[in-house]
């Protein structure tokens, strides 16, 4: 029986007139797209253009909702009340159901974004708030969420589809967290590291924590950043091991969930 597994990546997270990443490079070697949706960064046109191409590309796409937070591109902590983390949330949600719709493609799932993702790994109320979000714009979503994480459980009490995500480029604390970028070597960029801790995840269901202990994993997703220079070259020489281990990449939609 072959293996599937999604590979999505972080995109659309320039804004105005400043580009960030590799996006066009980045959807020929992707299936899934998280469509950043203006908070953290993003914009109309960015987001349309990127939908378009994701249309032309064969990719789903995602929200990728973050903290409203552009000069930290989302990338800092904020504490506030559930209810309006959830209304944040689904508000992103629509703006991108708006713009998709100019690429005749529906959303299909949604990953939260930096800090907050990071955030509703470990804080049920934000996990909940996001999921909460998700239930009531359109259930249907699949609530992308760090294997094992606040956001795991979620999804499996609010009954929404779950797909487990794992992080080709990032290292992992021994709580199975994604380690701090603050720390230095957290963020994996040479395709060989990369790739190696990626077939780990996938054919052995396990990762290497930043103090070299194994922790367990099930994954249904991978995660490239695409905001990384590395992004490209990590991405494509990861969907080529995949590849060669007989692991067939498929858009998430078409993942059993």
């Amino acid at each position: 029986m072959t293996v599937k597994i999604n590979l999505n990546a972080d995109i659309a997270e320039g804004w105005g007139a400043y580009d960030i990443g590799s996006d066009a490079e980045l959807m020929k070697i992707i299936k899934s797209a998280n469509v950043a949706c203006g908070f953290h960064a993003g914009d109309p046109n960015t987001m349309h253009r990127l939908c378009a191409l994701a249309k032309e590309e064969g990719v789903s796409i995602g929200a990728h909702p973050g903290f409203d937070d552009l000069w930290g591109f989302g990338r800092r902590r904020i504490q506030m009340k559930a209810s309006d983390l959830e209304h944040m949330v689904a508000y992103q949600i629509g703006a991108l159901q708006a713009m998709a719709c100019y690429a005749g493609l529906k959303v299909t799932h949604l990953k939260p974004h930096g800090a907050l993702n990071n955030m509703a790994a470990e804080d049920e109320g934000y996990a909940m708030a996001i999921g909460r979000a998700i239930k009531t714009v359109d259930r249907d979503l699949i609530y992308v969420a760090l294997a094992g994480s606040e956001m795991e459980k979620a999804a499996r009490t609010l009954d929404l589809r779950l797909a487990r995500e794992g992080f080709v480029d990032r290292m992992y604390d021994d709580n199975g967290n994604l380690a701090s970028r603050s720390i230095p070597g957290t963020v994996l960029k040479e395709a060989k590291v990369a790739t190696e801790h990626t077939l780990r995840m996938v054919q052995e269901g396990e990762v290497v924590t930043m103090s070299g202990k194994r922790i367990k994993v099930a994954v249904d997703t991978l995660c490239v950043h695409g905001d990384e220079p590395t992004a490209v070259s990590v991405a494509r020489d990861v969907r080529k091991a995949l590849e060669a281990a007989g692991v067939e990449i498929v858009p998430l939609p078409e993942m059993k969930l």
